[in-house]
């Protein structure tokens, strides 16, 4: 099946009124694509939606509730007639700089809830629309903590190994389909979510890249944007790289 243009497509994009959703979502925007953003925080909901205009729309709602995402995405592909990319960069650290051994229950249940079902409920309810047009892109925001593994970023380093372990599982499955299932996994990259984080984190994180810098938004969104594309169709079930050279495997 010949894949459509850029200009033709529909994306969602969870957490996409700040940090990393919000540059991928304004970088399809500049490729043509009508970009729904799932975001909770009433006032980046509002400033996305004068932001956007015609070009895209934001949407409130609760990613780790199976209902409220069923209900979304079913209205979504109502209006739109398709769901092309979804991109699950919804996310949280919890707390951090701290042994495993003073880890909270309440807070590891959190982060995983978050940074992992939530994205497996969207792609569980995205799926199926791709798979009425043989075409779809998923996207989910790993990172080289889920590779790696951070000291003291237990429960953030195991929700995305278990994001990546998700990605190679839905990639194969789906490798027949017209659908690829990728994941991308930043180091340390300047977000409002980093700059939250205590310092000796950030530079434990940071001293471990060769290039001694965080990376930029636009660089990660730019390669969002080409793992998302029409063009990039023989890659599935992969974790592309985006850590200033911490991460050659």
């Amino acid at each position: 099946m010949t894949a459509p243009a850029f200009s033709a497509q529909t994306a969602i994009v969870t957490g996409g009124g700040s940090g990393l959703g919000l540059a991928i979502a304004r970088r399809l925007l500049a490729e043509g694509v009508f970009v729904v953003v799932f975001e909770l925080d009433a006032t980046r909901l509002a400033l996305v939606t004068k932001e956007f205009g015609p070009r895209g729309r934001g949407v409130a709602v609760d990613v780790t509730d199976e209902m409220a995402v069923s209900r979304a995405v079913e209205e979504i592909a109502r209006i739109c007639g398709r769901i092309d990319i979804l991109v699950n960069s919804a996310g949280i650290t919890g707390k951090t700089n701290i042994k495993s051994h003073e880890v909270e229950l309440a807070d590891f249940e959190r982060v995983m809830r978050l940074n992992l079902t939530a994205s497996f409920l969207t792609a569980k309810t995205v799926l199926p629309v791709m798979l009425k047009n043989n075409y779809g892109r998923v996207l989910h925001i790993a990172s080289i903590a889920g590779k790696d593994g951070n000291a003291g970023m237990l429960a953030y380093s195991a929700s995305k190994a278990a994001v990546i372990g998700m990605t190679k599982v839905q990639g194969k499955e789906y490798a027949e389909t017209g659908i690829t299932v990728n994941a991308l996994a930043p180091a340390v990259i300047q977000t409002p979510m980093v700059d939250a984080m205590p310092a000796a984190q950030v530079k434990y994180m940071t001293d471990k890249i060769p290039m001694k810098r965080c990376g930029s938004l636009e660089e990660v969104a730019a390669m969002a944007a080409f793992i998302v594309s029409p063009a990039t169709s023989f890659t599935t079930g992969f974790t592309f790289d985006l850590t200033g050279g911490r991460a050659v495997y």
